[in-house]
């Protein structure tokens, strides 16, 4: 509510400020609404206020240049493509990036005066202006050129020549190589084409510059990934050089850690190791069940310092990029697998935070300190488990009693205090591909989660809280890892989602992270949690890193930052370069300049990180379909976790693998959807599929390229759908009485035109 001694005849409401901006026909800065209202002096802070809370609402976004624009609108100069031409010739185009849930707006090209005319997939830089019904007008500002790059994709022989189906599903045209530009590919094999000058209105033609392999060899679906989202993979000459220079380093004037017995925990098929934990019982008296612990991370900073080319390399990526066969490293190899890797028994630089807690898991205080480590042991989560379990092996039984029992100690306390602190807790299991001898996929599981897992997160965790709240108490830049709340749209809509599923969830209440969690309390078993976890990942906010402290939703913290990641995150090594200055560690610290570019920086890792998931969740939907193309044909149990006009989104029990189910294979009828309770209704069988409902499929098609899949529904489904009760003609309403009899229809004889008539009449007398 706005305080009443702000408000004044002269001032708008927040209605009317929202409608001027609703409006506007491009989005508009604090200094075009003051101007509007006339609004001036210590007016604005009212003005203020309200902008904040209608952003708060989830009514405005911000743009880049803190223009206030209606939640989903265009900016006033973006990139488009043009989609269609419409029947009028009207050129229908949408914006290229577009970051929102549902369809992007549609946006209409003027006919840009005498030039040639847009046609489709040609990309615009343009002046957009919102029209009341929502579309958008847009006056083209230049022609942006199409790219020329190589092109990726599988090449298949018609004839003498081949055709090329690019992997990017942007690209619809398929490339034409004729035989002497082919290098002998032979079909099914990935290739990468250029494309060669010519008419665009036909096929493109390419020649093939690189026969990379067989489609369905690991080492080609991971390069589709790298190439279709410009990951790059290859170092320049000058990194590599600084790489291959450094050197080990001695212990100086670090603190000497190699007394402590430090170790790192990982998975197996870890490719680096960048963080080592130790934790013993705390011996002062005054702490009584309490504990200490010391998180040492990999010295990154001592290596790769701001302005060398190991730097720009590492600025330009932001982030290691995994893969199922293949690691794309944010920096070479000489770094991220040996002088920057914790290996055992061998002396590694590291930043380390030691910490003390009490009997409740609260953390008392922290330092850090610039050191020098000799991991005791490598060990992979299995092997930590049954260590504590009872199980050890050669290298966990001398361990197991004096160094791994004081790490689960510590954690049992850490869990107490998280568990009150109430995160949130989401089941959202990893897929994990499993390869054999001959390098061609084994199988596809489900990675197993133990308590070892939690235990090195919840160390981390505490390591990173550590980090921000010492660069916030010095006043010093820091680049934080944020997530906000989930806007309000988005829980309406998941509150619809969860109440076809029978879960309860008020609306309007306060939310937070408890909320959520009980919600997913409310799941059945194991699937359907994985399946609510899912949906509320889908709820809430992208995770962005900012200079600005704006606080941790899901981890329910004040203070956060990643520090403990250095070798494969670049918002790691800016942190541990801030606390090197901050606390006078030496060299490798935080120049004046690069402070200046936080927020910059922030906005280019935060795309990279977003580039990364979608780019590896692709290759593993690739391996996924690559590893069931054998299996066509086969029944598989099933879970709806979308429901659309199209058909049903479903998600494999066993290797958890995305399939469609279109909507001509849900039996004979005609299915009406229901987006508000996510459901198609058979209109003559009376047939519901709904969100949730556990159905046998039969896979149909599997596509290798895409990593798409297509199952059909069986009969003998498992519980799935459920049919809907029809009406009672006998059924008395209310007050007693019976509904009114129906009418009978009276069907129209069916007749031909005229001219129809005709014609049959002369061929019958022919």
């Amino acid at each position: 509510m706005t305080p009443k001694s702000q408000q004044s005849e002269h001032l708008p409401t927040k209605e009317q400020v929202r409608s001027f901006i609703d409006e506007s026909e491009t989005p508009v800065g604090k200094r075009e609404i003051a101007r509007a209202f006339n609004i001036k002096g210590a007016d604005r802070i009212y003005l203020k206020k309200i902008l904040k809370e209608l952003i708060d609402e989830g009514h405005l976004e911000k743009g880049r240049k803190q223009e206030l624009a209606p939640a989903g609108a265009l900016p006033s100069v973006a990139v488009i493509e043009v989609d269609r031409i419409d029947k009028d010739g009207e050129a229908i185009a949408r914006p290229v990036s577009w970051q929102e849930d549902g369809k992007p707006p549609v946006i209409y090209v003027l006919q840009p005066g005498r030039t040639q005319a847009p046609g489709v997939r040609d990309r615009l830089l343009a002046r957009l202006a919102r029209q009341k019904d929502g579309t958008y007008e847009a006056r083209v500002i230049r022609r942006l050129e199409p790219s020329v790059g190589p092109t990726l994709g599988v090449y298949t022989k018609i004839g003498k020549d081949g055709r090329v189906q690019p992997t990017n599903r942007k690209l619809k045209k398929e490339i034409v190589v004729r035989e002497e530009n082919s290098m002998g590919a032979q079909s099914g094999e990935v290739v990468l084409c250029d494309i060669l000058p010519g008419k665009t209105y036909a096929l493109p033609e390419g020649r093939v510059t690189q026969r990379v392999g067989p489609m369905g060899d690991a080492a080609s679906l991971s390069l589709i990934a790298i190439h279709a989202h410009g990951i790059p993979d290859e170092f320049d000459k000058a990194a590599i050089k600084e790489a291959l220079a450094a050197k080990p380093v001695s212990l100086g004037k670090r603190t000497d850690l190699r007394g402590l017995p430090l170790l790192t925990i990982d998975p197996a098929d870890a490719r680096d190791r960048d963080d080592a934990v130790w934790a013993a019982p705390d011996d002062d008296p005054k702490n009584k069940g309490g504990w200490q612990a010391i998180v040492a991370i990999a010295d990154v900073a001592h290596y790769v310092t701001h302005g060398s080319a190991l730097d720009k390399a590492a600025k330009e990526r932001g982030n290691s990029v995994y893969f199922p066969d293949r690691v794309v490293p944010m920096l070479p190899h000489e770094l991220s697998s040996d002088l920057c890797s914790l290996h055992e028994n061998v002396d590694r630089p590291v930043m380390a935070v030691q910490m003390w807690f009490d009997s409740e898991g609260n953390k008392l205080r922290h330092k850090f300190m610039r050191g020098l480590i000799r991991s005791i042991a490598s060990l992979t989560y299995r092997q930590a488990q049954d260590a504590h379990e009872g199980k050890t092996d050669d290298k966990t039984e001398m361990l197991a009693t004096e160094v791994i029992e004081p790490l689960f100690g510590a954690y049992a306390a850490l869990k107490k205090a998280r568990t009150k602190r109430q995160p949130l807790d989401l089941d959202l299991p990893e897929r994990r591909i499993e390869f054999g001898v001959d390098g061609f996929i084994k199988a596809v599981h489900k990675r197993e989660r133990f308590e070892a897992h939690m235990l090195v997160e919840e160390f981390m965790i505490q390591a990173n809280v550590s980090a921000a709240e010492t660069l916030v108490k010095m006043k010093q830049p820091c680049m934080f890892r944020v997530h906000e709340p989930p806007t309000t749209d988005k829980m309406i809509g998941l509150q619809e989602t969860l109440a076809d599923m029978n879960i309860r969830y008020a609306k309007g209440q306060v939310v937070t992270t408890e909320t959520f969690n009980r919600i997913l309390a409310q799941a059945d078993n194991d699937i359907d949690r994985e399946l609510v976890s899912s949906l509320v990942l889908r709820s809430q906010s992208q995770a962005v890193y900012s200079p600005d402290n704006l606080h941790h939703f899901g981890l329910h913290l004040q203070n956060y930052a990643h520090f403990t990641s250095p070798i494969r995150r670049y918002a790691d090594l800016m942190v541990h370069r801030s606390l090197i200055s901050a606390l006078k560690l030496g060299d490798g610290g935080l120049k004046d300049e690069e402070a200046f570019e936080f927020r910059e920086i922030g906005t280019q890792i935060s795309a990279t990180e977003r580039r990364a998931m979608v780019a590896e969740r692709e290759t593993t939907d690739r391996f996924t379909a690559v590893f069931l193309a054998n299996k066509v044909g086969e029944i598989f149990q099933a879970k709806v976790s979308g429901v659309t006009r199209a058909g049903l989104f479903l998600s494999l029990d066993d290797s958890g693998a995305d399939a469609l189910a279109p909507i001509s294979t849900l039996g004979n009828d005609f299915f009406n959807f229901d987006p508000e309770k996510h459901m198609l209704v058979g209109k003559r069988t009376g047939r519901v599929f709904r969100l949730a409902d556990r159905l046998a499929v039969r896979l149909r098609e599997v596509d290798i390229v895409t990593g798409s899949m297509i199952v059909e529904i069986e009969d003998g489904r498992d519980g799935g759908s459920t049919p809907v009760r029809r009406p009672d003609p006998n059924r008395k309403m209310r007050g007693g009485t019976k509904p009114p009899a129906r009418k009978p229809v009276k069907k129209k004889k069916r007749t031909l035109p005229k001219g129809k008539k005709w014609a049959r009449r002369r061929q019958e007398t022919s």
